[in-house]
């Protein structure tokens, strides 16, 4: 399929017209390509020959609209630091429609209903920022949107400084959120909520479709999802920054990348995002937000679903969901085949060595992940290394547990902890680059998402631990 041959529906919009808001793009000015990923293109069954079709630019532009295609930007609200906003919406973003189950979307395309006074723009450097980003998480194994390209522009925007707009193209098998659901639950348009509800089944759970408790057990599905998906990033070492209810899928899926992270050195109260005065969206946080952030969804779902049923459910988030979650995906990391009463216990106490440790989250696993008995490389690494020595000591009573001999572990640890994630100094060099017109870096760290667990020589500097000045810094929201 080339572009000019791509046929979009769009399912969004057989809901009511309060759903949603019909727009157009605000094309850049001398738009210009940045990156095409040739595997998002084939999600949607696109020729990755496209990278060199000038109907590309266009496309990611806003210009060209393809067959089917009525761009809209969706409705929604949320709670935001934990205070409730009644109007939030796309206030950038034209989603164009759905292809092979895809829902395609314009973020940074200009202004819409949902703007609230902004310019409806992104910049160049968040936006390299989550089109990489995007890719990396998919490839580490955690869900996640996709990107298909980026352009660039010489269209001017303010921000921290004046700086160059870029257009991502965001790929979602769903852009419903947790604040979706909030918005027609305050407005007490209960019929519009079980229409919502419908929908996502059909979208998100289409084999629940038939089940007459399907409601009811959506909503165990996205506790159940949402539960992974936290163990999945606390696990790697990622911290989200704004885990607000209106950047929550309804999918389970890591959604609008922000003042990201992915972490350092190991600092569990961590706080990548310098608006959160008080840590509310830390790393550490992150498993108790998920948790509310589900209790407001439940709240939302109240008038179309039994409150005492997903209570229950929301008991077994904290009592099982998550913490089985996480000991499992943090046992497997620590090339651990047995499930052991104490193993929870024993991850807390890995939690408090790299925590007093000082030592780089991802160096620490890939470096473990080739131990054989000899501490020195693992204390080479960490500042403190006293704290990474005490648990060794349980370290090496738990192996005596397994039945694995250690090339057998080996192997297995160097399929699960990546030598390389982007950290933000890394992301850093390719937006500095790309905003000189060089985006080659751009198309470097492409290739390096797609290849965590590989031994890359030409990228070894980039496993290293992260220089001193740009460890665990914040970042803006500003985009």
């Amino acid at each position: 399929m080339t572009i000019d041959t791509m046929i979009l529906q769009t399912p969004y919009l057989s809901l009511d017209e309060e759903f949603y808001n019909l727009t157009k793009s605000d094309p850049l000015d001398e738009p210009y390509l940045i990156s095409f990923n040739p595997e998002a293109a084939k999600l949607i069954g696109l020729d990755e020959q496209s990278a060199s079709d000038p109907l590309l630019v266009s496309l990611l532009n806003g210009t060209f609209i393809p067959k089917g295609a009525e761009p809209f930007a969706m409705c929604y609200a949320g709670h935001q630091f934990g205070h409730y906003n009644p109007w939030l919406g796309d206030g950038r973003a034209n989603n164009l429609g759905t292809l092979n189950g895809w829902n395609l979307q314009l973020k940074g395309s200009g202004e819409t209903l949902y703007s609230r006074s902004a310019d409806g723009r992104a910049a160049i450097r968040s936006s390299i920022r989550e089109y990489l980003m995007s890719e990396s998480m998919y490839h580490l194994g955690i869900a996640t949107t996709r990107a298909l390209g980026i352009i660039g522009s010489k269209t001017k925007i303010i921000r921290n400084n004046i700086e160059n707009a870029a257009i991502v193209m965001r790929m979602s098998q769903s852009w419903v959120r947790f604040g979706t659901f909030e918005y027609f639950y305050y407005r007490r348009e209960y019929d519009k909520l079980h229409s919502l509800a419908e929908y996502v089944i059909e979208e998100s759970f289409p084999h629940l479709q038939s089940d007459d408790d399907r409601l009811l057990k959506m909503f165990c599905e996205v506790v159940d999802k949402t539960a992974l998906l936290i163990a999945q990033w606390q696990a790697i070492g990622f911290n989200h920054g704004v885990m607000n209810t209106d950047n929550m899928s309804i999918a389970g899926l890591t959604i609008d990348y922000g003042p990201f992270a992915m972490m350092d050195d190991f600092n569990f109260g961590y706080i990548c995002n310098c608006s959160d005065n008080v840590g509310r969206y830390s790393y550490g946080e992150q498993p108790n937000v998920a948790y509310w952030n589900l209790t407001m969804l439940a709240k939302a779902l109240s008038p179309i679903i039994s409150k005492d049923k997903m209570d229950k459910k929301l008991e077994e988030y904290g009592s099982s969901l998550y913490p089985t979650a996480y000991i499992d995906v943090m046992c497997s990391k620590l090339g651990l085949q047995k499930r052991l009463e104490g193993d929870g216990a024993f991850v807390e106490e890995l939690v408090i060595a790299l925590h007093d440790a000082f030592v780089d989250y991802t160096l620490f696993f890939r470096t473990l992940s080739h131990y054989d008995g000899n501490r020195e490389a693992l204390y080479d690494i960490a500042m403190n290394p006293v704290a990474i020595d005490k648990w060794l000591e349980l370290y090496d009573k738990r192996l005596a547990d397994e039945n694995s001999t250690f090339a057998t572990r080996s192997k297995k640890m160097l399929q699960t902890n990546p030598k390389y994630v982007l950290k933000n100094h890394i992301l850093q060099e390719a937006i500095e680059l790309a905003e000189k017109g060089d985006f080659s870096m751009v198309e470097k760290l492409l290739y390096l998402a797609a290849h965590p667990y590989d031994e890359l020589a030409e990228f070894e500097h980039f496993a290293g631990d992260t220089p001193e000045e740009y460890k665990n810094i914040g970042l803006s929201c500003s985009s």
